[in-house]
């Protein structure tokens, strides 16, 4: 894919060669008639990622909207997710197995472990690192079999991914995990890239929060660009996939205009926008988790 194609969004290339589209559609807590038409509009506007997971319960819905919008298949990268309840070797088989059924499709794009924890199980227990790693190997059995395109994790920190790459027979490819200028996570991003971990970045937007702060307001007026823009081209800059999750037609339009894609913030706009990192979260927090 080109950035000078305005009609496409680039993509990453993960270790596997498959290719990721650097901009989707986040799906979370997005259910019924709006989440059947805000899909059907982002594949219209040229999107072609779209990111959901089993606790999200909207899989069958986005099968709808797929069908519905008579795109091809093989044009669209699906992300799916096995939660925290589908960790261990039967459950997470299972769990495979119904994010197939719901989407109606042969293979998933992309499958990841939401988090690193087991439900149930207290976060300092040591059966979450033996769970994870049932559920990875059920995932590398998946990828073998052709049912998954490639496999990676989410909200994993430095150590969970050690502990994968220590004992894992294919690595991950993926770990989607929240970064914004507030919180960068510097450091992991580095390792991950060392390791050819690619970064899907989640709440690119700080729920919101972030697109009446000051100094995004001010870069975003300099750009002639809006504070949603200036976000996820930042992310974009990283090195970072976005998934910005949106209902409103208005708002995807400006995910997916040329003009996202045909501008770049300066050096020191970056460095304002980094200069904002004082590590505050606006989601779940994985470093408890042992």
């Amino acid at each position: 894919m080109s950035e000078d194609d305005g009609s496409l969004v680039p993509s990453i290339q993960l270790s596997n060669t498959v290719e990721l589209p650097a901009i989707g559609l986040g799906t979370f807590k997005a259910r019924g008639s709006s989440l059947k038409a805000i899909i059907c509009c982002a594949l219209k506007c040229g999107i072609r990622h779209i990111d959901t997971a089993s606790v999200y319960k909207n899989e069958s819905e986005i099968a709808d909207a797929v069908e519905a919008s008579k795109v091809p298949r093989e044009d669209i990268f699906i992300t799916s997710k096995i939660g925290p309840t589908q960790q261990g070797t039967v459950k997470a088989q299972l769990a495979c197995d119904e994010i197939l059924q719901r989407l109606r499709i042969n293979y998933v794009d992309l499958v990841l472990i939401h988090w690193p924890g087991v439900a149930k199980l207290e976060v300092k227990s040591p059966r979450n690192a033996t769970k994870r790693l049932e559920t990875w190997r059920v995932l590398e059995r998946f990828y073998r079999s052709g049912r998954v395109r490639a496999i990676g994790v989410s909200n994993y920190e430095q150590r969970h991914l050690q502990e994968l790459l220590d004992c894992a027979s294919i690595k991950p490819m993926v770990n989607q995990i929240e970064v914004h200028p507030r919180f960068s996570q510097k450091g992991l991003r580095a390792f991950c890239k060392q390791q050819n971990i690619a970064i899907v970045a989640y709440t690119s937007l700080g729920c919101g929060a972030l697109l009446s702060h000051n100094t995004i307001q001010q870069i975003a007026q300099q750009c002639g660009q809006t504070p949603a823009q200036v976000l996820l081209r930042w992310g974009l800059q990283q090195g970072c996939a976005v998934i910005p999750k949106t209902t409103h037609e208005e708002y995807l339009r400006q995910y997916t205009e040329a003009k996202l894609l045909s501008w770049r913030l300066s050096a020191e706009q970056m460095q304002a926008l980094e200069a904002l990192n004082d590590g505050h979260k606006y989601c779940w927090n994985p470093a408890p988790v042992r």
